[in-house]
């Protein structure tokens, strides 16, 4: 009887499970590849999105919060219609029709004055007396020079017609006859030269008086006697002596606006106003204008005489001019604290759509509290009463009504 291993079977499968190859793989397709890839990117752009996009709106909203914030308030209302100008009143600055500072026109010591403060002088009249030693002394030289040119001329006139003379009898070359009659001549040249030295200290020595350029009024005396005096001029560094005005015609210039320059005319009698003559209007004449308009004040320059033949009126004062004209377009009232003064000129501020403008205007009478926009504003405009000085054309701004404005200061209280 035979006896089998137990073992046999299991060494069995084992050696048939060597004998065995592992199953092959099906390889993966490169399209999943690509849309697994893609899959990835879709997701991670989505990420970003979701977490870049509120961050970039939160951004934006806090942005313009910030420009919101940032932009000033301003209160804003419609103009007030005015009365069209029949007249303006206008500030006029009143002027010596000459005046004219009195200088040296010779170094030396002041003698004598003959005339102070509020002296009326006739044209030629003898104003101040200078001593001047030293232009003595220089034409005292002068004189001694020129009569030495002319003695000097005088002889080199005698040697050149002497060789002439005998240059014709042939006695001596004409070398020598040529030298001596350029010796003559040059020293003709010297006397020449010495003539207008001497003339030039004359006028000097004439100038030790000083006489008054045109009659009028002395208004100041700048020196006195003793003092020290140099030739000079409003330009230089020399002493004014007086200060002499012709006060019997007074010039009041005035700035007129440019929108009533057409009603400038020449010859046309205006009255005036001073405050030191209350209730005594002055009446003068328009005798010129500047005939063109200034680009910076936009306003035509116009001259007014005033006979003061009578001395009543004094030169420097400030006169209140009532000037006519003829009422030109629509004319609106707004506060004088609305006006923008700037390099370029008078501006006003408006405010339409929560953006400020700044427009050019020309004004009209002036009260002191409100003033007359003659051009440059119309009746939909609504006007920045109280501008900020830091307002630029296009800026940003809260726009406020007058109302809405007491009825949060009613609500604080």
């Amino acid at each position: 009887m035979s006896h089998e291993n137990p073992n046999r079977p299991a060494d069995h499968a084992a050696a048939q499970h060597e004998h065995e190859s592992a199953p092959e793989q099906k390889p993966i397709a490169a399209s999943r590849v690509i849309l697994a890839a893609l899959l990835v990117v879709l997701f991670l752009a989505v990420l970003a999105v979701v977490g870049i996009l509120p961050r970039q709106r939160a951004q934006a909203a806090l942005r313009d919060t910030t420009n919101e914030l940032a932009a000033p308030s301003v209160i804003a209302e419609a103009p007030k219609p005015g009365a069209p100008v029949q007249e303006l009143n206008l500030p006029g600055n009143v002027t010596a029709y000459t005046d004219a500072p009195i200088y040296a026109r010779t170094a030396g010591y002041l003698s004598k004055w003959h005339f102070d403060i509020g002296a009326k002088v006739k044209k030629g009249a003898l104003l101040a007396e200078i001593s001047t030693p030293e232009v003595d002394q220089q034409l005292h030289q002068a004189e001694a020079d020129l009569a030495t040119a002319e003695a000097n001329a005088a002889n080199a006139r005698t040697q050149a017609d002497r060789y002439k003379g005998l240059l014709a009898q042939n006695a001596v070359s004409q070398q020598d006859a040529d030298t001596f009659a350029n010796q003559a001549n040059s020293t003709q040249a010297q006397v020449r030269s010495a003539q207008a030295n001497l003339s030039r200290l004359r006028e000097l020595k004439s100038f030790q008086k000083v006489y008054a350029p045109f009659d009028g009024v002395i208004t100041a005396r700048l020196v006195d006697t003793g003092q020290l005096v140099d030739a000079g001029s409003a330009a230089g560094s020399g002493r004014e002596l007086f200060r002499l005005q012709a006060t019997q015609t007074l010039r009041v210039y005035i700035n007129l606006p440019a929108v009533y320059s057409a009603s400038a005319k020449v010859g046309e009698t205006i009255e005036l106003s001073l405050p030191e003559r209350p209730g005594q209007p002055v009446k003068g004449t328009l005798v010129r204008t500047s005939d063109a308009i200034d680009p910076m004040s936009r306003t035509l320059l116009v001259e007014i005489d005033i006979d003061n033949h009578d001395g009543k009126l004094l030169a420097g004062s400030l006169a209140q001019v009532h000037f006519k004209v003829t009422p030109v377009g629509s004319v609106f009232v707004v506060p004088v604290t609305a006006l923008i003064f700037r390099q370029e000129g008078l501006r006003l501020g408006t405010a339409a759509n929560g953006v400020a403008h700044l427009v050019p205007v020309t004004i009209g009478e002036d009260d002191g509290r409100t003033v007359q926009i003659i051009s440059g504003l119309t009746a939909a405009d609504r006007v920045i009463v109280d501008p900020p000085d830091s307002l630029v054309d296009g800026e940003k701004v809260h726009i406020l009504s007058p109302d809405e404005v007491r009825a949060a200061a009613g609500g604080k209280q």
